[in-house]
């Protein structure tokens, strides 16, 4: 791999920007973490991560108008950020690979 790898929360965080899209400010990320993680995050704790990614160039930001309401800042992830998830992603499949006793049924 050869590059930094990911914390688990700027893993997920990630996965949730790109699942937004263009909606991915920091209040339906949480949201998006809740749902599909079951563990409650904060607005903070998110912020915090974003910021994080965003410094390391994974992911990037800009503040819109939002009528009527403050500014949000939205994110999206950059072409560096969905290389380091595809690495992370390989990396965890060749771990997985020969554990398909442990694999749930169906799968």
């Amino acid at each position: 791999m050869g590059r930094e790898t990911l914390g688990e929360l700027e893993h997920q965080a990630l996965l949730a920007v790109l699942r937004l899209g263009d909606d991915a400010y920091t209040a339906p990320i949480v949201m998006e973490l809740e749902e599909r993680t079951g563990r409650s995050a904060t607005l903070a704790s998110a912020y915090i991560v974003l910021r994080r990614l965003e410094e390391k160039g994974l992911v990037a930001s800009e503040l819109r108008d939002s009528e009527g309401t403050r500014d949000r800042r939205y994110f999206r992830v950059t072409p560096e950020g969905v290389a380091r998830l595809r690495d992370a992603r390989a990396a965890y499949e060749r771990l997985w690979d020969g554990l398909d006793a442990l694999r749930e049924p169906g799968t």
